[in-house]
């Protein structure tokens, strides 16, 4: 024997239900179900639509000042775009090494010619060697042309050379 199917089952069901009903009261349920109905299509499609409909209303000369500051301040970016009036601190030994001492490195030797300088590391933490090297690239605007790093038995400690260049792209 099989299973009855559920839906065949639930219509039975609403079937026998709806003929014990009288021609009053099932139209009295008709009205109920249009009734509830669009109360349902009411607050579920209409209600959102009309009341995000005044609310972008009101907001609409506020979002049309915001944007207009965003294209003054896009301009303003852009005429400012190709100026940098502070020059970068010159390379020197001295501001090599003072750096260098901030993080606690002691390079073996440093020598500065022109917008070159050449540094050699023993035993250095490679981890303050790579910060000190983004700090030196943003601030001064000092890249690195040339990096030989040898890592050595403890973990992180490396021996390495640099060279670096000042205004280098």
């Amino acid at each position: 024997m099989s299973k009855p199917n559920p839906i065949q089952t639930l219509r039975a069901r609403a079937d026998a239900f709806w003929q014990v009903r009288t021609a009053q009261e099932r139209k009295l349920l008709g009205i109920g179900g249009m009734v509830v109905g669009a109360a349902l299509f009411y607050s579920l499609l209409v209600d959102p639509a009309l009341s995000g409909r005044e609310q972008l209303h009101q907001q609409l000369p506020q979002l049309h000042q915001q944007a207009a500051e965003m294209q003054l301040m896009a301009r303003e970016a852009q005429a400012l775009k190709g100026q940098n009036n502070i020059a970068p601190t010159p390379m020197t030994r001295e501001n090599l090494n003072a750096g260098l001492a901030a993080r606690g490195l002691a390079p073996q030797s440093v020598n500065v010619t022109g917008e070159y300088a050449k540094l050699a590391f023993s035993g250095a933490q490679y981890a303050g060697v790579v910060a000190w090297l983004d700090a030196i690239r943003t601030e001064s605007r000092i890249n690195v042309v040339d990096a030989s790093f040898t890592a050595q038995s403890e973990a992180g400690v490396v021996n390495g050379t640099l060279t670096l260049r000042q205004g280098a792209r």
